[in-house]
C-alpha cells in the first residue's frame, strides 16, 4: 500500500475517507435562501477524483495553473482536492474580481484554464481577448443566478455538470512529494503589482494545532475560500482535525449570531475592521447566549476587545501571520489588551530598524522572523526571482509589517510598510481604485490615499479618493460611487469622495499626501459617502 502523507490535501482526504467516509465534514449553509449543501469525506474523495480526471483529459500536466473563482461552494473544496490529486494548481481569485487585476492575474499566473460560477463568466468573458494563455473555461451552475453571458455563448467553455455525472473512478496521484505546488495565492498588490505567493502541498494540514480546539468543537466562516484565512484555518483545520465546519457563501455580520445558534458553532473567525462592524450592530437582549467559546481574531481593536468578550460572552484569540510564513498569539487570558501576541515555541520574531538592528520596547519597526534552529525557509513569488530573495534576505522572513513590541516581548501591530492601505483586512492597490475612478468622464485628476479607520481597528484605513473635475463639469458623487462599484471588488471601493480643485504636488508631480490628510475630515462638505452624497 501506498504510504500517505496527510500534510498533503490528496493524501489527507484519502486517508479520512476511509477512516470516517459519512462524516459531514464541511456544511455550506443556505442563508435562509437555499438548501444547505454538505459534503462527507467521501464526496470529497470521490468528487475529488472527478476533478482531477477532467482536468488531465484537457491536458493538464503537473504543475500547469488554472484559476478558481467562486464564491464560498461545495465545489470550491472538490476542486482544490482534485488540485491536489492531479498535482495541477489552483489559482484562487476573488469572485468580485474584474477588470485589471483580474487580467493581471490569470496572465501571470499563465492560468491555462478557469473554473467559475455562473455568475463570474462575464467577468472573464469581458477580458478575454487580453488573455492569450487561455483555452477552456469551466462553469459551475448555481442558484444565486446566470450570468448575462451563457455557457453556450461562450468559445471554449463547458458546463461543469457534466463532470459530475461521469462514473466514479480513483486517479493515480501525480504529485511526486510535499513541495509540489498546491496553489498560487495572490497578495493585494499593497506597493506595486499583486505577487502570487506558491503554496506546497506539504503545507495543507497542520495550521489548526495552534489554536484551543476541542473534540466536538464546530467551526464557522464567512469569509471567502479564495482568503488564506478560511481556507487554512477554518477549513484546512477541520479536514485535518475531523471537525464538522460550517461555511457561509459570503459573511453576513447581522445573521452571525443566528447561524453560530443554528448550527451550535463553537469558534468563528474575524478580520481586522470586520470585528468593528459586528460589534455596531444594534444590541439584542440574547447577544451573550451563544455556543461560541472563542474567536478567532486578526485585528481586534483594543478599544472595543473587552467590551466584545463581555457582550458576546465570548474569548478572543488574537493571531497574526501572512501567506508566506511568520506566526505569532495571544493565548486567551493572556499578556495585555491589543497585542497579537509571542512567536510559537521553535520559532523567533523580533522588530528591526531599517539597518537589521532590533529596536527597544516601544519603538516601532519592522516585524521579522525565522525558526530558531535555522534560516527562514524560502518564499517563492511566482515569476519574481527578485522579490522572493528580498522576503528572506539575511535569513529572515520579512514581513512588510511595522510594529513594535513592550518590556515583556509582547508584540503590536502598528501598519503596513510602505503605507499601505488595509481595509477590512485587504490590502488595497491604489492604482486599481485611481484607474477605475479615472474612467468617469467628470473626472480630470484623481490620488487615492488612506485616513485612520473609523472603526478603531489597528492597522486598518479608510479608502480615501481625492478628485478633480474636469473644468466646466458638475461632479456628481454618487456617479463615482457607481461607477467603483461596477468596475472595483467591494473593499476596493472608496469609504470617501473628497472632491477639491486641485491635487497639491511636489515639483515632479508627485501628489503630497501629508496635505490631502490635513484637509480631510470626514464631515467636510467636500468630502462625500455613498451613505451622505
Amino acid at each position: 500500500m501506498v504510504e500517505r502523507d496527510t500534510r498533503i490535501l490528496a493524501d489527507l482526504i484519502a486517508v479520512k475517507a476511509e477512516e470516517q467516509p459519512d462524516l459531514d465534514v464541511v456544511t455550506f449553509e443556505g442563508g435562509g435562501r437555499f438548501e444547505d449543501e454538505i459534503r462527507t469525506y467521501a464526496d470529497l474523495w470521490g468528487n475529488g477524483n472527478k476533478v482531477a480526471a477532467e482536468l488531465i483529459a484537457r491536458g493538464m500536466a503537473p504543475g500547469d495553473r488554472f484559476a478558481l473563482m467562486m464564491r464560498n461552494h461545495p465545489e470550491f473544496v472538490d476542486v482544490m482536492v482534485g488540485a491536489s490529486i492531479s498535482a495541477c494548481v489552483f489559482v484562487p481569485i476573488d469572485p468580485r474580481g474584474r477588470g485589471a487585476k483580474l487580467a493581471y492575474t490569470l496572465n501571470n499566473s499563465e492560468c491555462k484554464g478557469v473554473i467559475c460560477a455562473d455568475y463570474c463568466l462575464d467577468q472573464v468573458v469581458e477580458i478575454r481577448e487580453q488573455l492569450p494563455n487561455l483555452q477552456w473555461i469551466l462553469v459551475m451552475g448555481s442558484e444565486d443566478g446566470l450570468a448575462d453571458t451563457t455557457v453556450a455563448q461562450v468559445a471554449g467553455a463547458e458546463d461543469m455538470a457534466a463532470v459530475y455525472a461521469r462514473p466514479d473512478r480513483v486517479v493515480d496521484s501525480r504529485l511526486s512529494g510535499p513541495s509540489d505546488p498546491l496553489q498560487i495565492l495572490y497578495t493585494s498588490g499593497t506597493t506595486g503589482d499583486p505577487k502570487g505567493v506558491v503554496f506546497r502541498n506539504g503545507r495543507y494540514g497542520g495550521l489548526g494545532t495552534i489554536f484551543p480546539f476541542e473534540a466536538g468543537d464546530r467551526p464557522y466562516t464567512g469569509l471567502s475560500l479564495t482568503h488564506g484565512n478560511a481556507q487554512m484555518l477554518t477549513l484546512g483545520s477541520s479536514l485535518a482535525m475531523g471537525m464538522r465546519c460550517i461555511i457561509s457563501r459570503r459573511f453576513t455580520k447581522s445573521r452571525l449570531w443566528d447561524i453560530t445558534r443554528q448550527y451550535g458553532a463553537t469558534v468563528f473567525n474575524l478580520l481586522g475592521g470586520m470585528t468593528a462592524a459586528v460589534y455596531a450592530e444594534p444590541e439584542q437582549a440574547n447577544d451573550g447566549d451563544n455556543p461560541v467559546r472563542f474567536v478567532i481574531s486578526a485585528g481586534m481593536p483594543a478599544t472595543i476587545w473587552e467590551k466584545f468578550e463581555q457582550r458576546f460572552n465570548v474569548d478572543i484569540f488574537e493571531f497574526y501571520g501572512a501567506i508566506e510564513g511568520g506566526l505569532a498569539y495571544k493565548p486567551i487570558g493572556v499578556g495585555p489588551i491589543g497585542s497579537f501576541g509571542k512567536a510559537p515555541k521553535g520559532l523567533e520574531m523580533k522588530i528591526v530598524d531599517d539597518d537589521g538592528v532590533e529596536c527597544p520596547p516601544g519603538v516601532m519597526g519592522e516585524i521579522i522572523s525565522r525558526p530558531i534552529k535555522g534560516p527562514a525557509p524560502a518564499v517563492e513569488y511566482f515569476k519574481n526571482t527578485e522579490a522572493s530573495t528580498k522576503k528572506t534576505e539575511g535569513g529572515w522572513l520579512r514581513s512588510g509589517d511595522i510594529g513594535h513590541g513592550d518590556a515583556d516581548g509582547w508584540l503590536f501591530f502598528d501598519y503596513r510598510k510602505g503605507g499601505g492601505l488595509r481595509h477590512n483586512g485587504d490590502f488595497i492597490n491604489p492604482g486599481f481604485v485611481e484607474q477605475a475612478i479615472a474612467e468617469h468622464p467628470d473626472i480630470g485628476d484623481v490620488f487615492v490615499y488612506g485616513v485612520p479607520a473609523a472603526s478603531g481597528a489597528p492597522g486598518e484605513k479608510d479608502v480615501v479618493a481625492a478628485v478633480v473635475a474636469v473644468d466646466g463639469a458638475s461632479l456628481q458623487p454618487q456617479s463615482v460611487f457607481a461607477i467603483c462599484r461596477r468596475a472595483l471588488e467591494a473593499n476596493f471601493v472608496p469609504s470617501y469622495l473628497q472632491v477639491l480643485t486641485e491635487i497639491p504636488k511636489t515639483a515632479s508631480e508627485k501628489p503630497q499626501e501629508r496635505f490631502l490628510l490635513e484637509a480631510f475630515a470626514a464631515d467636510a462638505p467636500n468630502v462625500h459617502s455613498e451613505q451622505r452624497g
